[in-house]
């Protein structure tokens, strides 16, 4: 798939970048997008919820009021999970919520979601991306020229510009992240995918294999 090569003004530069099919025209496998995206997101997870059970609440162990002839129920203890303030039934304790998946399925992942974004026709590459000072009204320039100023876009980079990623950080719908960083939520996440002609080439040595 060929596509036509833009500068930061919008304006076509005369340059075609080929998106190579074994990246960009695989056949999508739904499933294994499911299962990294569910990864991805299991990983963001801090797994630090707790509540106390009765043996960590703290209060009297005496029996509130004798077994029998009160005309109520039995109760042992006040930490009981019956009562206000007592301890929590089967409640959340810490866990990592974490879990494997094959270097293979992931990639397969990655080209699905790619492949997706090609097929809508949602990528568009840039010949490069770099601005002198770190102002956001560059990166909202480049989005404006480019008319997806109101869409989330993901800008992915060959490698890591810290002006062009300050001057994103502030706007909502906008993510700049390193062509070796790339992940399959991210890519389906954005309405449209910004490469530049040098990541697409980092994406397919990372990929194409």
């Amino acid at each position: 798939m060929e596509v036509k090569v833009l500068n930061l003004s919008g304006k076509e530069t005369g340059a075609k970048v080929q998106l190579p099919e074994s990246v960009f025209g695989v056949k999508p496998n739904d499933h294994a997008i499911y299962l990294d995206v569910k990864q991805y997101l299991a990983n963001q997870r801090q797994g630090t919820h707790k509540s106390k059970q009765r043996n960590e609440i703290a209060g009297s162990t005496r029996k509130l009021h004798k077994q029998k002839g009160t005309g109520g129920a039995r109760a042992g203890s006040i930490k009981s999970p019956l009562f206000n303030g007592g301890g929590r039934v089967f409640g959340p304790q810490p866990r990592d919520y974490s879990f494997k998946l094959n270097k293979k399925l992931k990639q397969l992942a990655r080209k699905s979601a790619l492949s997706y974004k090609a097929q809508e026709s949602n990528i568009v590459v840039l010949d490069a991306v770099s601005f002198d000072t770190i102002k956001t009204k560059n990166y909202v320039s480049l989005i404006s020229a480019l008319n997806i100023a109101d869409e989330k876009t993901l800008l992915v980079l060959p490698a890591y510009d810290n002006n062009v990623y300050l001057s994103s950080r502030n706007l909502k719908k906008a993510k700049v992240i390193v062509a070796s960083d790339l992940n399959t939520y991210d890519v389906l996440n954005a309405t449209k995918l910004l490469l530049t002609a040098d990541s697409v080439k980092t994406l397919e040595e990372a990929l194409a294999k």
